[in-house]
């Protein structure tokens, strides 16, 4: 029989890791919802167009410091994961938050509301102030991914599918908060009181992270020593052949585990698959994350289906019109996270997310990993498009806006488990810090390719652009760019097979 004293102090220490478990799941929700305020750039764009007098490649500008800003300091965020924990980048994206929201209203409300011209040095404060803010995502972002999948490594495609989406849905999340509350009749938006919103809410949010997201050690072995005390009662009558089951309980110690531990990154710069695949997500991100932060002025260019008088409850027609499309491209970023980082698991199950060491069962592996790239290139294919030939009304942008985010949260479900697959476990924080470096380059690449495109069909007044001359020309060019990332998928698939 097992002692009393064992068995009170397991299921006491079992209790308060259940506890610690449940407090850091919580603050992985609450942090990952509270993290995507850069991404309300568009349902703000208007305003500051209006009452700052900004220029479309200025608005980019911004919305650019807020999209690309997330990478610069990626590898460094990783790098924190690695050496102190997801609460450590939870507390610096609280002090980076609140000082990047909080300088940013502070220089929208000084300002006089008769400015008649653009200021070019409150242009230029507002990016760097915006691109703190985009700061604090990256850290905001590694946070809950990584307290989610470094505390549950066995279902690493669930949990980092199920954190992902919660930050996918944090646009949504707040841009319904931003119209319920901050959003008034006749003036639209009041930027000022969402802004000091954010910088509060984002801060004490990560504050509380800081104290309650940390990596917690594996459960102690309970199973193991009640498995050896059913052995020892197991007699004649046990079966001599173990039951089949669908998946094989194996051993996980992989044969390269201490290569891939010491491997440095610039071991992995080495790799010419690594480069490929910084393209691939570089396009597929790029692309999608420019029509993120330009959906506002997409919707602008068109004429209005739905809503052309702005009577839905006195508010605005091009506020509406845009809320609806972050909606919809943050639920299907959302429900794309939800979908495939299960799937992904099932069909693609891949051994070495589990710590050496461990026990866990080896799936049947039916498709490749990489898979899921391909199909996020060919859906990006398809809504650029149908934005060339089928576009006219702001009633057909659905399409590109359940598109993107399809192919964009598609992407960020399978990309921790594909690093880990193939450069390991161990330095996974470092690794896909550094792979995210490939929005960086993409990101400005397809932003400016909309800017430039825009502006050269803007009338003389410095008025927003109408049309679709405003954007057909960037969506054709797209086009061609993403079909070369679907050919490098395929290259990928076939280089990696039998590995993802």
């Amino acid at each position: 029989m097992l002692s009393p004293i064992i068995k009170t102090g397991s299921k006491g220490g079992s209790y308060l890791r259940r506890v610690r478990l449940a407090l850091a799941c919580v603050s992985i929700t609450a942090n990952a919802l509270c993290a995507g305020g850069i991404f309300c750039f568009p349902l703000m764009s208007p305003a500051l167009a209006i009452h700052l007098k900004l220029s479309q490649p200025q608005l980019t500008t911004i919305a650019l410091a807020g999209m690309v800003g997330q990478y610069p300091f990626s590898a460094l965020a990783g790098k924190v994961i690695d050496c102190y924990g997801p609460w450590a980048c939870s507390l610096i994206s609280a002090g980076l938050f609140s000082a990047g929201f909080g300088l940013f209203v502070r220089e929208i409300a000084k300002t006089p509301v008769d400015t008649i011209t653009s200021n070019a040095s409150l242009y230029h404060r507002l990016t760097v102030y915006f691109f703190v803010c985009s700061v604090g995502t990256v850290f905001s972002y590694f946070s809950s991914v990584f307290a989610a999948s470094k505390n549950f490594p066995q279902y690493m495609g669930l949990a980092t599918g199920t954190s992902t989406a919660l930050f996918g849905l944090s646009p949504t999340f707040l841009s319904i908060l931003a119209t319920r509350y901050f959003t008034h009749p006749d003036t639209g938006l009041d930027v000022i009181h969402f802004l000091q919103f954010l910088a509060f809410i984002c801060g004490c949010v990560h504050v509380i992270g800081g104290f309650t997201m940390h990596v917690l050690p594996p459960a102690e072995e309970c199973i193991d020593t009640d498995a050896e005390h059913r052995a020892e009662l197991a007699d004649e009558r046990t079966s001599l052949l173990p039951k089949t089951s669908s998946g094989t309980l194996v051993e996980v110690v992989p044969a390269t585990d201490e290569d891939l531990r010491s491997q440095s990154a610039l071991d992995v710069l080495k790799d010419f698959n690594f480069w490929v695949l910084l393209f691939v997500v570089s396009v597929i991100l790029g692309s999608c994350e420019m029509i993120m932060s330009n959906i506002g002025t997409i919707v602008l260019s068109l004429p209005s289906r739905y809503f052309p008088t702005g009577t839905l409850d006195d508010i605005p027609s091009g506020d509406i019109a845009t809320s609806t499309q972050i909606k919809a491209i943050s639920l299907s970023n959302t429900i794309s996270r939800l979908v495939v980082g299960p799937l992904a698991d099932i069909v693609s199950p891949i051994i070495s997310h589990l710590p050496p060491g461990s026990r866990g069962v080896l799936r049947k592996h039916l498709i490749s990993c990489i898979a899921f790239l391909t199909l996020s290139s060919s859906v990006l294919i398809c809504t650029y498009l149908w934005m060339v030939v089928g576009v006219r009304s702001q009633g057909a942008l659905w399409i590109l806006s359940i598109g993107a985010g399809i192919a964009y949260g598609c992407v960020f479900a399978v990309l921790p488990s594909l690093v880990s697959s193939i450069w390991g476990i161990d330095n996974l924080g470092r690794n896909y810090g550094t792979l995210i470096y490939a929005p960086f380059l993409g990101t400005p690449a397809f932003s400016y390719l909309y800017a430039f495109v825009a502006a050269g069909h803007a009338p003389a007044d410095g008025g927003v652009c109408t049309g679709v001359g405003c954007w057909r020309a960037t969506f054709e060019v797209s086009v061609g760019i993403v079909a070369l990332a679907f050919a490098a998928t395929l290259w990928l698939w076939k280089a990696w097979r039998g590995k993802v």
